[in-house]
């Protein structure tokens, strides 16, 4: 005769998943419940905000009383303004997945803002005079932010959990949801803006736009002003001529760094005075000719010790002689002008390489230019072709487009995005993103 086999074991381990199961529940309802919350929250907000703009409306047709007068005044003196969108942005970006997070990151990204003729009788004319500028920034609101609610810290994605102040970010939750970006301006066509390097998606509402003016918004341009205008008016003609010779001395070395290397394939100024039209050129080099910049500015070299002087306390510094000057001992850079957290330029997470397989690479060529007269292949609605599209894709992945649960919590899971009109999958993995597919939408 057997011997009966205890099954209380059995019965506890089966609670156990029982309580498991009903706490994994019991969360998913509160999620919900929180969920349910917000949206009625946020549609509330919708209906008064709907209402407020009726009242407005209305108010429009209507006279004023001098008490309603001094009520707005008051209401703008509190900082408490109505606003209304001066147009909608339309991007290539439909949705906020893989939208790029700063408009460096994707500079290939295209989109059109028209300015509403609501605003303006002629919102043409509002326009004048604006296509002599290159970049504009532009006053946007964050309109699928998705909740309400905000908090003093935030979690930055480049600081991979991290958490700082709210002000501290560019984060899109914010008290007052307002976002800046600077976009530069292609042209201009009637009352409509073309766009490009932008970090907006469609459908963005727009609140104001302005001129993107370096002698007023750089810190750098800023401090050479400054400079420009206090020395050169009450300098002497001793230091004029000293600064002249420092002049040639610069541009002797440039050419003589110009001339070490011959392999760079990048144009550089031939002069001082071609460098200062020329600060958004030669890439390569950039920070070390603004150093050399910053040099002739202050009028001094920090001189390291040459390897004869090693034991001798005064550095050997000879600037007439035929030996050019030494780039790296310029201890002058943008750095003095203006300072930024170290975790912008040095985030704990590191850029992505990015590649495409051989079919997605296949079906992304099968895509023609906006301004292409086939019908019978995919057709972009803004990029000019599959070469632009590729480098937009790989500026979206290398920055990693993923939020800071997903790539804790689901970094095997396919990541989906449209890019224009094109339907992109990829996956992650160690240290790089790879493109499996592209799909029309």
């Amino acid at each position: 005769m057997s011997t009966p086999v205890c099954t209380c074991a059995e019965q506890v381990r089966e609670l156990t998943q029982q309580v498991s199961v009903m706490r994994r529940e019991i969360k998913n309802m509160r999620q919900q419940i929180d969920g349910s919350m917000r949206a009625h929250r946020k549609k509330m907000s919708s209906l008064h905000s709907m209402l407020k703009g009726c009242n407005n409306h209305e108010s429009q047709f209507q006279s004023k009383s001098p008490s309603k007068c001094l009520s707005e005044v008051n209401q703008l003196e509190q900082g408490r303004i109505y606003t209304a969108p001066i147009g909608y942005v339309n991007s290539c970006f439909a949705v906020k997945n893989g939208t790029p997070r700063q408009p460096t990151i994707c500079s290939s990204s295209r989109a059109i803002l028209k300015v509403e003729s609501s605003v303006f009788n002629n919102p043409d004319h509002s326009l004048i005079g604006l296509e002599q500028y290159s970049h504009i920034w532009i006053i946007f609101l964050f309109h699928k932010n998705g909740q309400l609610s905000y908090k003093a810290k935030v979690k930055p994605p480049r600081l991979n959990g991290q958490r700082v102040g709210v002000y501290s970010t560019r984060s899109p939750h914010r008290p007052n949801a307002l976002g800046l970006t600077l976009a530069k301006l292609e042209k201009i066509t009637g009352d409509t803006l073309h766009l490009s390097g932008v970090d907006i998606i469609t459908g963005t509402p727009v609140l104001d736009i302005k001129p993107y003016i370096p002698d007023y918004d750089s810190p750098t341009t800023r401090s050479y002003e400054t400079f420009k205008t206090s020395s050169f008016i009450d300098l002497p003609m001793a230091e004029d001529k000293e600064l002249d010779e420092e002049t040639d001395i610069f541009e002797t070395s440039l050419k003589h760094f110009t001339e070490l290397s011959p392999e760079t394939s990048i144009s550089c100024p031939a002069s001082a005075s071609d460098f200062s039209q020329s600060r958004f050129g030669c890439s390569g080099v950039n920070d070390v000719l603004a150093e050399v910049k910053d040099y002739l500015k202050h009028g001094h070299v920090v001189c390291e010790k040459t390897v004869e002087d090693k034991n001798t306390d005064s550095p050997k510094c000879d600037l007439a002689g035929p030996t050019p000057i030494s780039l790296s001992r310029l201890s002058f850079g943008r750095e003095l002008n203006s300072t930024i957290a170290a975790w912008v330029r040095a985030p704990p997470i590191s850029n992505l390489d990015v590649r495409f397989t051989v079919n997605a690479e296949k079906e992304l060529k099968e895509f023609v230019p906006c301004d292409s007269t086939d019908s019978k292949r995919p057709k972009f609605q803004f990029l000019k072709g599959p070469d632009e599209a590729m480098a937009a894709i790989h500026g979206i992945l290398s920055a990693d487009p993923r939020s800071v649960y997903r790539r804790a919590n689901c970094p095997d899971r396919l990541f989906f995005f449209t890019l224009d009109t094109a339907d992109i999958t990829c996956w992650f993995g160690d240290g790089f993103a790879e493109v499996v597919r592209v799909k029309p939408l």
